[in-house]
């Protein structure tokens, strides 16, 4: 009985007692386009980055950006990389990615920019038609992210 309990403490103390790693931090960068609503744009605990999703808005001038599917799938991964840089991950730590797109007919498009992103081995994914998207954005991606 006592090696269980052992066992037990060792598989679920993080969860228990939670450490100085697996504390939550707020991440907000200047170089990303701020939260438009009540959510911060990314939350370390530990070593994994969980970035909100992220449309095509220009961080400077604060808008959607107008364009294609092409032009916005790049501004969402530019804000991507710099919500990633503040904290010290990459695209290279990103793990999975959720791809929310306002009309799956431009999944083929998306696709060939996304890839140029993650040209090496590319994170697990998912990509979906959603209804409608904040300010009427052609596409919305999150990741997670893990050093």
């Amino acid at each position: 009985m006592k090696n269980v309990l052992i066992l037990i403490v060792v598989l679920f103390g993080n969860y228990a007692y939670p450490t100085e790693n697996s504390k939550k931090e707020i991440i907000s960068t200047s170089d990303a386009p701020e939260a438009i609503g009540p959510y911060s744009q990314a939350v370390r605990v530990g070593n994994t980055l969980y970035l909100s999703g992220q449309i095509a808005i220009d961080p400077i001038m604060g808008k959607l950006i107008q364009g294609s599917i092409e032009d916005q799938t790049h501004q969402v991964l530019k804000n991507i990389k710099a919500v990633l840089n503040a904290t010290g991950f990459t695209l290279g730590d990103v793990v999975q990615s959720q791809v929310f797109l306002s009309d799956l007919n431009n999944y083929g498009a998306m696709n060939k920019i996304y890839a140029s992103y993650f040209s090496i081995d590319p994170p697990a994914r998912a990509a979906i038609q959603a209804a409608r998207l904040p300010l009427d954005a052609l596409i919305e991606i999150m990741v997670i992210a893990v050093k």
